[in-house]
């Protein structure tokens, strides 16, 4: 017998293996697929905040919220959301809240980009596996320089969050102190960077968000700044750093989130201005109704604060908000739903149909053929959720106004965590509903569906094919 040998018998009696369950993960981990280990790995997140905020340390009565409010705030930080069933500042002690800003910076970055960050720091070799994991959690085009394109992330990223909390801290330390007025600019810099949209202001009043900042430049760019700069993506951060400000120079896919980010908040504005400026913003000053409808047009995509009251809004609003949502921001970003780039696509589509052009053509470039199908899958599939979901809470609570069921459930697929209140009103049973669909909003829909499902072979024979009539 060999020394090995001896050694490993020796370890086998004195119990000192690895155990069972770790071996029985670490052997199904290299069975995951990248979108199976991802989609994992966040409901893993989201359990385990589940559990550290039914804590008692973490609730300020010291009695615990509930497993489906909790689970439904955790999802929601882990999500980069913000619907929540109660009031943050309220609700949950400071450990308790750095519970959920733990989770927020976790989910708006994405665990593999922290995990490969933390490798290059500890000069670990980064593998071709944790490679391709890198580029799937990122939405990059190529596998070549993700490690570099990690690193820049959370270096942009402290950046950016620092920043933020500085000039919040300007606002918040004459007001409430010089410790308190900094953890205030540290928390809402980076909830607003990872466009989650959880607030601290219920000192003020309850669920009220930052509306007491609604004519504040201060606070409104600040916070505008962050939700665009987080929402935009990592991609565009790159080609943004490589090539400065020519825009001839990006790549098709920076242009088209630029172009798009920008038509949405402008026009958003205007028609939020234009349908509230005798309603809401009746009593504001012009200031205070530029402002306001900047704020309401940039918050809508996905980042979840508010400085007006989201339910008095007019159904026009609220449903330019449910568009804004369900569009959400753009790809490898902090945000959610169904992307910026989707829309451009499926809008580009229809123009070339109606044209009969050859091909889907924008910027003198030739746009893949599945580009456009995975468009019309996302679109589809997103829109089924947020529809069945509100089926199905109607079912359960009719009394609820289905304008209202629609803006929350569209706010949850899109991860954009505006709400009329009626999150906070919903039945156990329903709120698990808005769990699954924040969580399917931020991974992905269809990357979802495919981590649950196991996948099939090509058989080696297809069905004879015939056509139907559709339109």
């Amino acid at each position: 017998m060999d020394i090995i040998t001896i050694k490993k018998t020796k370890k086998r009696r004195l119990g000192i293996g690895i155990p069972f369950w770790l071996k029985r993960w670490l052997q199904m981990r290299n069975h995951l697929s990248q979108t199976q280990f991802i989609a994992y790995g966040f409901l893993g997140i989201i359990l385990t905040g589940t559990l550290a905020l039914m804590l008692p340390i973490s609730n300020r009565s010291g009695e615990s919220l509930g497993f489906v409010n909790c689970l439904l705030t955790a999802t929601s930080a882990t999500c980069v959301t913000g619907l929540i069933a109660a009031d943050t500042w309220s609700q949950w002690t400071l450990f308790g809240q750095l519970v959920i800003i733990t989770m927020i910076q976790i989910g708006g970055l994405g665990f593999i980009t922290i995990g490969v960050f933390l490798s290059i720091i500890l000069r670990r070799k980064i593998g071709l596996k944790e490679r391709g994991l890198m580029q799937e959690s990122v939405n990059t085009l190529q596998i070549g320089g993700v490690v570099r394109l990690a690193k820049k992330i959370v270096q942009g990223t402290l950046l950016f969050e620092g920043a933020g909390a500085v000039l919040l801290s300007i606002r918040f330390i004459p007001e409430l102190g010089v410790w308190k007025g900094i953890y205030y600019g540290i928390f809402h810099s980076i909830s607003a960077f990872c466009n989650a949209g959880f607030d601290l202001m219920g000192f003020r009043e309850p669920y009220s968000s930052l509306m007491a900042y609604y004519d504040d430049w201060l606070v409104n760019l600040t916070i505008m700044s962050l939700i665009v700069i987080g929402g935009i993506g990592f991609i565009v951060w790159d080609d943004i750093s490589k090539k400065g400000f020519r825009f001839r120079k990006y790549l098709l896919h920076t242009k088209i989130v630029l172009v798009t980010t920008a038509v949405l908040i402008f026009g958003g504005a205007v028609l939020f201005f234009l349908l509230e400026r005798d309603h809401v913003m009746a009593d504001m000053s012009l200031k205070g109704r530029i402002w306001t409808s900047l704020f309401q047009s940039v918050t809508a995509r996905t980042a979840g604060f508010n400085t007006t009251d989201t339910a008095a809004l007019t159904d026009g609003s609220k449903l330019v908000t449910i568009v804004l949502m369900f569009i959400g921001g753009s790809p490898g970003s902090t945000a959610g739903g169904i992307k910026t780039t989707t829309l451009a696509v499926l809008l580009l589509c229809i123009r070339a149909s109606v044209g009969q052009t050859d091909g889907v053509n924008v910027y003198n470039r030739r746009l893949d053929d599945d580009v456009a199908r995975q468009a019309g899958l996302i679109l589809s599939f997103n829109l089924i959720l947020a529809i069945a979901a509100s089926i199905w809470i109607v079912l359960f609570q009719p009394e609820l106004l289905m304008s209202d069921v629609l803006f929350e459930t569209f706010s949850a697929i899109g991860t954009a965590g505006m709400s009329t209140g009626v999150t906070r009103q919903l039945l156990p049973v329903c709120k698990l509903a808005l769990v699954v669909l924040m969580y399917c909003g931020r991974v992905g829909s269809l990357s979802s569906a495919l981590a649950f499902t196991q996948s099939k072979k090509k058989p080696p024979v297809r069905m004879p094919m015939e056509r139907i009539t559709v339109g």
